[in-house]
């Protein structure tokens, strides 16, 4: 059977299974009745699942009658369009762990179920689905089965949790135990930056051991199997949106952190796995306000074009806090940019000091920087 059962379920079963026995261990009163009456959703609905993680499908029944009067155990079974249920795709227990005649299914659960059934990414197909009441033995099949159809989202029907990228082509090299890690940015979307070579090959894994499943890029989609390669030896933001099935890229040439009364730009090395630094660099020649103006930010120039990134909403000088220091990318590129910029530590100005500036975009952790005065 390819169903899939929760373990609450299987531990009140188990309980009502032992009340139903007498002290003779003779089983007594564990029959329930058949569901007779689907309610929700109506018979042939058609849904377009979203990405979402708080969409979901609300399923309702009438409730059965147990022997003993007692309670009574619920679940939703689907199976294919031409299936009668005797080997389901996918069972789910009723909310409340299956005490109750309703079911919240997400539709990330939908996409799964409907790719069990044959259903292709992004394409729409029909299943049915029907709901078996029990003590926790002998399940009983409701009187009446409807058909759902769904189309699916874009993307996998089975999101990783984490992701990693390996291959010859990157930082680490191809031994699968030093894959780096992709940043997570929310349920089933991340991203990193990292130096490729050209000539070369790399992909993401889900695990860095055993058997992973692997993924690359094809076009302008997310593909499941296969290597990827850059045209060119870089520098590459890589945004993977597994929901969807789709990423995007761009090739990062030079970060800048950008004094902004004087607007002067001194350029950081990229140093390896995300990181930026310039180390021991004096700051010289600057007079008057365009020495004194202690507000600073970072610029990104890349193949899209030149971002900025700055702190959320700061208007303060460095407090020791490391959350002073996190750092957000925007598209509005400005010389001004309220309370959005970090102040320099000196209170005498930027000129001959000499300084250490780190820019990290490491994707363990938050993005950050640093800015110390040697």
């Amino acid at each position: 059977m390819k169903s899939i059962y929760f373990k609450p379920v299987m531990v009140i079963s188990l309980l009502f299974a032992l009340i139903a026995c007498n002290n003779d261990g003779e089983v007594r009163d564990i029959g329930v009745t058949a569901v007779k009456k689907l309610y929700e959703p109506d018979n042939g609905k058609d849904v377009a699942l979203q990405s979402s993680a708080s969409a979901t499908l609300y399923f309702e029944w009438e409730p059965a009658r147990a022997e003993d009067s007692g309670s009574v155990l619920y679940e939703v079974v689907f199976d294919k369009a031409d299936g009668n249920f005797s080997d389901p795709l996918f069972i789910v227990a009723s909310d409340n762990n299956g005490g109750t005649n309703h079911a919240t299914i997400t539709h990330k659960q939908l996409n799964r179920i409907a790719a069990m059934a044959g259903v292709e990414s992004a394409a729409r197909g029909t299943l049915k689905w029907t709901v078996f009441s029990s003590k926790g033995i002998n399940p009983v099949k409701a009187e009446e089965e409807r058909s759902l159809t769904l189309t699916r989202l874009a993307g996998f029907a089975d999101i990783p949790s984490q992701l990693y990228i390996t291959g010859d082509a990157t930082e680490v090299g191809p031994d699968l135990s030093n894959a780096l890690i992709v940043k997570k940015i929310t349920e089933g979307e991340f991203e990193i930056y990292t130096k490729l070579t050209e000539g070369r090959t790399f992909k993401f894994v889900n695990a860095v051991s055993g058997t992973p499943t692997e993924y690359s890029l094809s076009g302008e989609k997310l593909i499941e199997g296969g290597t990827s390669a850059v045209s060119k030896t870089g520098i590459y933001k890589y945004y993977l949106d597994f929901n969807i099935g789709s990423f995007t890229t761009k090739e990062v040439t030079k970060v800048n952190l950008f004094l902004n009364w004087s607007q002067r730009k001194i350029e950081l090395p990229y140093k390896g796995l995300g990181v930026w630094e310039l180390t021991n660099h004096t700051i010289s020649g600057l007079e008057g306000s365009d020495n004194s103006d202690d507000r600073y930010k970072f610029r990104m120039e890349s193949s899209d074009g030149e971002t900025e990134w700055r702190a959320i909403n700061n208007d303060s000088k460095p407090t020791g806090n490391d959350a002073y220091y996190y750092m957000v990318e925007r598209t509005n590129v400005e010389q001004w940019t309220n309370n959005q910029v970090w102040k320099n530590p000196a209170t005498d100005g930027w000129s001959g000091k000499t300084y250490d500036i780190l820019f990290s975009l490491h994707p363990e952790g938050a993005y950050t920087h640093n800015l110390v005065i040697k």
